[in-house]
């Protein structure tokens, strides 16, 4: 699987983020999937699209979906 974490740009724990990530695994029924950060270089800086601000407002986070998701 192949995804994007959005979060807010004050959140820079990667803990966190990495959190995210395991919360949105274990909702797509992969609890336990391996998640790592190699092809992360936070390249992805941009505003908020409306869509994905009840998401960030809710959870903190918005992910976008991008392969075998």
């Amino acid at each position: 699987m192949h995804f994007d974490i959005i979060a807010p740009e004050e959140i820079c724990d990667q803990s966190v983020i990495h959190k995210y990530g395991k919360e949105y695994l274990i909702s797509r029924g992969e609890d336990g999937q391996h998640l790592t950060s190699n092809e992360c270089k936070r390249c992805h800086v941009e505003e908020i699209q409306p869509k994905w601000k009840s998401d960030i407002i809710e959870k903190g986070y918005y992910i976008v979906e991008m392969e075998n998701c």
